[in-house]
């Protein structure tokens, strides 16, 4: 049977990453406006997530607007909604599983085979789930940098990475760790063993020396 330290530890970092996933996805700061080069530092900071656009004041208050259609929303924001949301669901099933395939939990404990599947199964799910979250986030980063360094994007209208990027890149890497963790924990078969014949004597074969 596996060890239970490494499966622990597996599902303990999968778990923060799935609640660093969710936090990321709900997070508005994807892309915050830039004071590089010749921007003018103004008391307005812009801020775009997922879901909505903010706007903070300098003297603390936040206005945010919600996207008001779906169908005019930007390709990129729509692909790397469908992403991250698949990578919170298949987590939080692939969670489910570990739960039960652990060898500290009670389920399946009569069926040892059987338990190491079930958690080699939600291992590869969340290594799936990192992934797709880790393509979500970089695919979103990569258009902010092409705008960045676009020299036909306005000054005032360039943006740079925002903390929720971070947070899911982060995330991402925490649910392949703890999913590979599942992974090569699993029990193996022992195959290595060999039987042991009983080799015949020749010499007890041999007829006694006559006198």
């Amino acid at each position: 049977m596996a060890n239970a330290g490494i499966q622990i530890l597996g599902f303990s970092l999968a778990f923060l990453g799935f609640i660093g996933s969710i936090a990321s996805t709900v997070m508005v700061e994807w892309k915050a406006s830039s004071y590089a080069g010749d921007n003018i530092i103004t008391a307005q900071a812009l801020y775009e997530g997922l879901w909505k656009s903010c706007a903070s004041q300098s003297t603390g208050q936040i206005q945010c607007k919600v996207y008001d259609s779906l169908l005019q929303l930007p390709g990129i924001v729509m692909g790397t909604r469908g992403l991250m949301l698949a990578s919170i669901l298949i987590a939080l099933i692939s969670i489910l599983l570990a739960a039960v395939g652990m060898k500290c939990t009670t389920c399946l404990a009569e069926q040892p085979e059987q338990k190491d599947k079930v958690a080699l199964t939600a291992g590869i799910m969340l290594i799936i789930s990192g992934i797709l979250a880790l393509v979500g986030t970089s695919w979103y980063a990569n258009r902010i940098a092409q705008d960045f360094y676009n020299p036909f994007t306005p000054t005032n209208s360039r943006y740079e990475f925002g903390s929720a990027l971070f947070v899911g890149w982060g995330s991402a890497f925490l649910l392949i760790i703890g999913g590979a963790f599942l992974c090569c924990n699993c029990a193996k078969k022992d195959s290595g063993k060999t039987l042991n014949y009983p080799r015949s004597n020749p010499a007890s074969n041999t007829s006694k020396d006559f006198v």
